[in-house]
C-alpha cells in the first residue's frame, strides 16, 4: 500500500550529500528473523472511515552473494470493493545487509490506479553508487531504498532528540537521490483499532505523488518499545484521507511493551 512506501520519503532542496554519515553502520535491535506485521488501510471522503485496503511486512534471513542479509518485502493491496476508486497492488522488496543495514538490492512492481512500474537496483556500499535498468548512479554513503529506510528508522534511539528535531539520512528511488529527514514530535498515548500504546509521534516529508501531495502532511505513530512498529500512519491524500492502523503481529525481537491495553 503506498501510504507506507511514502511513510519516509521526503524531499527538502539542497541538503548535504553526505546527510546521514552519523546512523551509517547503525545496529539491528528492533527487528529479527521471521517477523511478520499486518495493517488495516481506512479510507474517507466525508469524515466516516472505512477498510478500503491491508498491507503487510515479513522479514526473513536469506544469502546474497555470499552474504547474510534480511529480505524484508512489503505488499499492499486496495480491497477489490475500492478498486473501482483507486486500485493499488503493490509489491517492494529490499534485501538488507545483517551487519549495517545497507540496502545491497531493491525491487519494486507496482499498480497504483493503473500506472505501473518495474524497478530493479543494485547497490554497491564500496564503490557508492547504484545500478538499475537506467544506468549506474553515484549515492552519499549509506544510502537507503524506500523499503530499507523504514527498518533502518525502526533502530533510531529517538531518547537522544527533542521535539522539532530533524533526523536526516539520504535515500535512492527513481533514479534519483533525495535528501531526506524526519521531525520528531515528542511521546504520546494514543489509541488505535488494535489497542492503547505509548507512542513515538513524528512526521516524515513527502515527496508529491500521485496519491499524496508534497510537505509535512503525513503524522506516523511507532510504539515506545525496542520494537518501533508503526502503529499507526494518518494522511490527507489527493482526495480525502487515510488512517492506516497496525492489526496483527507475530515473532517480534522484543515484547511489545508499549502496550497498554488491547480492545
Amino acid at each position: 500500500m503506498k501510504v507506507f512506501f511514502a511513510l519516509l520519503l521526503s524531499f527538502i532542496s539542497s541538503i548535504s550529500p553526505n546527510v546521514g554519515d552519523e546512523f551509517c553502520g547503525i545496529r539491528n535491535t528492533a527487528f529479527q528473523q521471521g517477523e511478520l506485521i499486518n495493517y488495516s488501510v481506512f479510507y474517507s471522503v466525508i469524515g466516516i472511515y472505512v477498510n478500503a485496503g491491508s498491507a503487510t511486512f515479513a522479514t526473513n534471513l536469506e544469502k546474497l552473494n555470499g552474504k547474510p542479509v534480511y529480505h524484508v518485502i512489503g505488499a499492499g493491496n486496495s480491497n477489490p470493493s475500492y478498486d473501482w476508486i483507486f486500485r493499488v497492488r503493490d509489491r517492494y522488496e529490499s534485501f538488507i545487509d545483517t551487519g549495517n543495514l545497507q540496502p545491497q538490492k531493491f525491487l519494486r512492481n507496482i499498480d497504483e490506479g493503473g500506472f505501473k512500474q518495474l524497478e530493479n537496483i543494485t547497490f554497491n556500499n564500496e564503490k557508492n553508487t547504484a545500478t538499475s535498468e537506467k544506468g549506474t548512479k553515484t549515492v552519499p554513503n549509506c544510502v537507503q531504498d524506500v523499503l530499507s529506510a523504514i527498518y533502518y528508522a525502526r533502530n533510531i534511539d529517538f531518547n537522544k532528540y527533542k521535539p522539532e528535531d530533524r533526523i536526516p539520512f539520504s535515500m535512492f528511488l527513481d533514479n534519483e537521490v533525495y535528501g531526506l529527514y524526519i521531525k520528531y514530535l515528542g511521546k504520546e498515548t494514543i489509541k488505535t483499532r488494535y489497542g492503547k500504546f505509548n507512542a513515538i509521534k513524528f512526521k516524515p516529508l513527502l515527496v508529491k505523488g500521485t496519491i499524496f501531495s508534497g510537505g509535512e502532511k503525513m503524522t506516523v505513530w511507532v510504539t515506545d518499545d525496542a520494537n518501533h512498529i508503526p502503529i499507526r500512519i494518518e494522511s490527507p491524500i489527493t482526495v480525502g484521507s487515510v488512517k492506516v492502523d497496525m492489526m496483527g503481529y507475530d515473532k517480534l525481537r522484543s515484547p511489545l511493551t508499549s502496550l497498554i491495553s488491547k480492545n
